[in-house]
């Protein structure tokens, strides 16, 4: 199964598709934002990934007991409408930074939070969508993703099986099957041990689709393990510098840690490759070092091979030492020195 994102193919037999997640990490500073689109070109990132929102799209401006933020990394905005107002990307740079990703050379797409941001992205032509987890339940706002008929990567953070084949079939009711699954710890940052990554792959088999991961943990552990499970997308926070503090700076990679990631995915790659059984060419030159039948002794013509001149050692010049029964008890046709291979030609009236 494979899909096309962008002018990429995506799925199994192809690379791992990483996605850099720009999210606050521009600071509110349309140059940071286009910077950090170079570094993940520079980091050996395919895609870069924006967020399309206002604060009264996503929330309301209230401040009641609902909309405050009592616990987690950003409660000290006090209410959703104030983090949202920090966090979000402007609309009016989308077309720039845009712009920017294709100049660069590096893909660019975005999470809509509204029908709003989906038409205003659809004007900008975006080559395919992101749901994000807590959207999941947004059944009305995935149907209206999905008659774009463009391809879909959805996380699935904090998803019950019920919730994620109502999304699912909210897309596929629309005609569109082109789904990327994305197994997601939404906690932030999300503790390795509790990432569940059986899930991603049990996902793919469920709902019949590419699956993959959106990390939110520190480190590399997560991707390289979900590469070795089958993963097709790989999706991390990317940062400039942890120093230059933003809502997401805290629990995202800086260039140097983000390339050493792809690089890790990359070699996971490798590492898994095909299915071969045999020597593999590192293998090949030790194949000698493997044990065969020896003379241990010297056999004169005639005489009957028995265990104490036939032994199997190393190296592999004669025959393979499952055939010893084959030897033991029959002759000679040949008179055999000390240290030499065994061969069928060896056994009297071997036919």
């Amino acid at each position: 199964m494979k899909i096309r994102l962008n002018q990429t193919l995506v799925g199994e037999g192809a690379p791992v598709y990483v996605i850099a997640e720009m999210s606050a990490n521009h600071g509110g500073d349309l140059q940071r934002a286009k910077d950090i689109i170079y570094a993940a070109k520079e980091a050996g990132a395919d895609c870069v990934k924006i967020q399309t929102y206002t604060a009264d799209t996503i929330t309301l401006d209230c401040d009641n007991p609902y909309f405050k933020i009592t616990s987690g990394p950003w409660q000290k905005e006090n209410t959703l409408h104030q983090l949202y107002s920090l966090a979000y990307t402007p609309w009016e740079w989308h077309e720039e930074l845009f712009a920017e990703a294709k100049k660069v050379g590096i893909d660019m797409f975005s999470t809509p939070f509204d029908n709003t941001a989906v038409d205003y992205l659809e004007k900008l032509d975006v080559p395919f969508y992101k749901i994000a987890s807590p959207e999941l339940v947004d059944v009305p706002l995935i149907e209206y993703v999905a008659s774009k008929h463009k391809p879909i990567i959805m996380s699935t953070g904090m998803g019950s099986e019920e919730e994620i084949w109502d999304a699912v079939n909210a897309i596929r009711n629309q005609g569109n099957e082109d789904i990327v699954l994305l197994r997601c710890a939404v906690s932030y940052p999300a503790v390795t041990d509790e990432m569940k990554l059986m899930t991603m792959k049990d996902m793919g088999e469920r709902f019949g689709v590419l699956y993959g991961l959106s990390d939110h943990s520190f480190g590399s552990v997560g991707p390289v393990v979900a590469t070795a499970l089958g993963a097709s997308v790989i999706e991390k926070h990317f940062c400039l510098s942890r120093k230059i503090q933003t809502p997401d700076s805290a629990f995202s990679m800086e260039k140097e840690e983000f390339a050493e990631m792809v690089k890790a995915i990359r070699q996971a790659e490798r590492a898994v490759g095909e299915v071969k059984y045999g020597p593999t060419s590192q293998e090949e030159g030790n194949v000698k070092y493997r044990k065969s039948l020896f003379a241990s002794a010297p056999i004169k013509k005639g005489e009957t091979f028995t265990w104490d001149n036939v032994k199997s050692v190393r190296p592999a010049a004669g025959v393979k030492p499952k055939f010893y029964p084959e030897f033991i008890g029959k002759r000679a046709c040949m008179d055999i020195d000390f240290g030499t291979p065994l061969t069928f030609e060896m056994i009297e009236n071997k036919s």
